[in-house]
């Protein structure tokens, strides 16, 4: 018999841990992981609508990154599951910081505020940006109950600050101006 994608399983409101712990979906591990999820859908479209194939590689390593997070995220701990997850590594953290480097060197110093916006490609890095904030906030919270690996946290902090540079690459190499904040101007 095939695989079936509905298990009926979680029609009452739970869901399991990998490992087997039964919770709700909405227990704060299932919302972390779930706005990880969405917001490595959001990478691949963001990856999906990149010029550049190396940018667009570069993406994919980052979604890769965040599907161990996710599976880190998932996974209850539990001793019967025997797991080797691939985990979050400083390194990870350093190639993030090397890319947002290499971005940087083509854009103008910023100035002032921008807004999202000025292309689809670029208002799109900025939805991703926000999802990324919104996880890294999760992740905060679930930390505060359950300890949660060293370099998760500093990930998604330096991805949105990935995803804002990504943001200004992309309207440098679409040659898209950037729309400045003028407060009050309206």
């Amino acid at each position: 018999m095939a695989f079936r994608i509905y298990t009926r399983t979680g029609d009452q409101g739970q869901t399991s841990l990998l490992g087997g712990t039964r919770v709700w979906k909405n227990d704060p591990r299932i919302e972390a992981y779930g706005t990880i999820d969405e917001l490595n859908a959001y990478l691949g479209w963001v990856a999906d609508t990149q010029p550049s194939a190396e940018l667009q590689q570069e993406i994919r390593l980052v979604q890769d990154r965040l599907f161990r997070m996710g599976a880190i995220l998932a996974y209850d701990g539990s001793s019967s599951l025997k797991l080797s997850l691939p985990g979050i590594e400083e390194t990870d953290i350093q190639t993030l910081e090397a890319a947002i480097d290499r971005m940087e060197a083509h854009l103008p110093p910023l100035k002032q505020f921008i807004l999202p916006g000025g292309h689809p490609s670029v208002s799109l890095c900025h939805v991703a940006r926000c999802v990324c904030r919104r996880a890294e906030r999760q992740c905060v919270h679930l930390n505060q109950e359950t300890s949660l690996p060293q370099y998760l946290i500093p990930y998604l902090n330096r991805l949105s600050d990935y995803l804002f540079v990504l943001a200004r690459y992309t309207a440098y190499q679409l040659r898209v101006a950037e729309i400045p904040w003028v407060p009050n101007a309206h």
